[in-house]
C-alpha cells in the first residue's frame, strides 16, 4: 500500500459519511475501457462508473466539448434560454418520440421529476387517483419519494414514516398487476430492465400487457432506463427493443458520459398539467452537462455504435454461458441483453469481485449475489475474453 493510498483511506475514514463498502483501491485516470489507480496499476473497467462512461474514459470529443463549454460558461440559472440545453432536449424529444424533456441531475430526480407530473397529472382527472405501483426488486433512488418507489423494503428500514400511496407487484407477474390495478391507480413505474436488482429482463409479452392495463385504467406508463438506456440494451431506449412506449421515460447515468445528468421525458397531455412552478432546478440542464449531453446524444444513437453494443453484447453473454457450463455448481444463471448482463451465483459474489479486482479487471456484485456487467458501451470482443480469462482464473477457488 502506497502513501498515498493510506492518506486517502485514512482521511475517508475519518471525513467521509460511511454509506458505501469501498473496494481498497484509489483511482486517479482512464484511458478507453481502462481505468489506473495512483500506483499506475492497470484496471479492465467493465463496471464503467455503473453504466456512467458509456464512451469510455477521456474520449476525446467529450473531453473537447467539456474544456470548451466550460472556457465559455459552466452555470446559468434556468431563467435563460442556452443552446446548448434546447440542443439536448430536442435531440431527446426527436429519439423517444415524446413531447416534452426536462433536466435535473441525477436519476433520483429524475424519478422524483416523473412522479409529480404523474401525480399532478392524475390529480387533474381525479383528485384521488394517486397510487403508484412498482415493481418487487426494483430500484428508483434514494430521495424519501424515490426511495419509497423502490421495491425493496431494507432500503425502506430507519427512513420512516414514507410517503403514502406506493404498492409494489412481483416483476413479470402480469395477474399481480392486474389485482392490483384500478381506476385510482396514477401511475406504473418499471424499470424497463431491472438492473440492481440482480439484471432481470421483461418476459416475452409483458410489458404489452401492461401498457394495455394502463390504457385501461388510464394510468400512465413510466419506464425508468436509468441504466438499461443510452444504449445499452443494443437500442438507444431499451423500451424500443420491447415495442412499448411509455408516457414518460427517466435518463441518467450515461446520458453526459459521466458528467452529472438526469432526465425525463413525457407525453405533452402528461406535461400540459405542469404550470411554472410546478417543478424546477438550479444546477439541471447546465450547460456544462448539456454540452457533454450532446456529444453523447451525437455518438450512441448512431447505427453503427447501436450495432456495436448489440454485437458485442451477444458474444459476452455467450461466453458467459459458456462459463455457466463449466461451472455449473457455482453459475445459477445467466441473464441481460446488449451490455447490462448478469451471471447469477449460488454463492455471495464480493470475494469474487476483490480477487478479479486483483487480477486487474473492475466488475460489480449486486443484489448479494449476482455478477454484474455494465461496461462501456465500446469494449471490444476481446476486452471481453480478458475478462472472463481473469474470472476464469478465480472461479475454481470457489466451486
Amino acid at each position: 500500500m502506497s502513501e498515498i493510498d493510506e492518506k486517502v483511506f485514512a482521511e475517508d475514514s475519518a471525513d467521509y459519511l460511511p454509506v458505501f463498502s469501498r473496494y481498497k483501491i484509489v483511482l486517479d485516470h482512464g484511458e478507453g475501457a481502462y481505468a489506473y489507480d495512483v500506483d499506475g496499476n492497470k484496471y479492465l473497467d467493465f463496471l464503467g462508473g455503473i453504466a456512467v462512461n458509456v464512451l469510455g474514459h477521456a474520449y476525446a470529443p467529450l473531453v473537447e466539448a467539456i474544456s470548451r463549454q466550460a472556457g465559455k460558461m459552466i452555470h446559468c440559472s434556468n431563467l435563460y434560454y442556452t443552446e446548448v440545453q434546447a440542443d439536448a432536449a430536442a435531440k431527446l424529444v426527436k429519439l423517444s418520440g415524446l413531447d416534452r424533456a426536462f433536466f435535473g441531475n441525477s436519476g433520483a430526480e429524475a424519478n422524483e421529476g416523473a412522479i409529480k407530473v404523474a401525480r399532478k397529472y392524475a390529480h387533474s382527472l381525479d383528485p384521488e387517483k394517486s397510487q403508484i405501483i412498482t415493481a418487487l426488486g426494483s430500484f428508483h433512488g434514494r430521495t424519501i419519494a424515490t426511495l419509497t418507489a423502490t421495491g425493496q423494503p431494507h432500503y425502506h428500514e430507519g427512513f420512516g414514516p414514507l410517503p403514502a400511496g406506493f404498492d409494489y407487484v412481483p416483476y413479470n407477474d402480469i395477474d399481480a398487476l392486474a389485482q392490483m390495478m384500478s381506476e385510482k391507480t396514477c401511475a406504473v413505474m418499471l424499470e424497463t430492465i431491472q438492473g440492481e436488482g440482480g439484471v432481470y429482463t421483461p418476459a416475452p409479452g409483458y410489458l404489452e400487457q401492461v401498457r394495455a392495463l394502463c390504457d385501461k385504467y388510464h394510468a400512465l406508463l413510466i419506464f425508468d432506463e436509468i441504466q438499461a438506456g443510452i444504449g445499452r440494451s443494443g437500442k438507444f431506449f431499451a423500451y424500443e427493443k420491447y415495442g412499448v412506449k411509455p408516457d414518460i421515460v427517466t435518463l441518467a447515468k450515461g446520458l453526459a458520459g459521466g458528467v452529472p445528468i438526469g432526465a425525463f421525458l413525457t407525453t405533452e397531455e402528461a406535461a400540459a398539467a405542469m404550470k411554472p412552478g410546478d417543478h424546477g432546478t438550479t444546477f439541471g440542464g447546465n450547460p456544462l452537462a448539456c454540452a457533454a449531453a450532446n456529444v453523447v446524444l451525437d455518438t450512441v444513437p448512431q447505427p453503427a455504435f447501436l450495432k456495436h453494443v448489440e454485437k458485442v453484447g451477444s458474444y459476452f453473454k455467450a461466453q458467459l454461458l459458456g462459463l455457466q457450463q463449466k461451472y455449473p455448481a457455482l453459475i445459477k444463471e445467466v441473464r441481460g441483453t446488449g451490455l447490462i448482463l448478469g451471471a447469477e451465483l449460488t454463492r455471495p459474489g464480493r470475494d469474487i469481485v476483490n480477487d478479479v479486482l486483483a487480477k486487474g479487471a473492475i466488475i460489480n456484485c449486486t443484489a448479494g449475489n449476482v455478477l454484474r456487467f455494465i461496461p462501456p458501451l465500446i469494449i471490444t470482443e476481446q476486452q471481453v475474453d480478458e475478462v472472463l480469462a481473469k474470472l476464469d482464473d478465480v472461479l475454481p477457488k470457489y466451486c
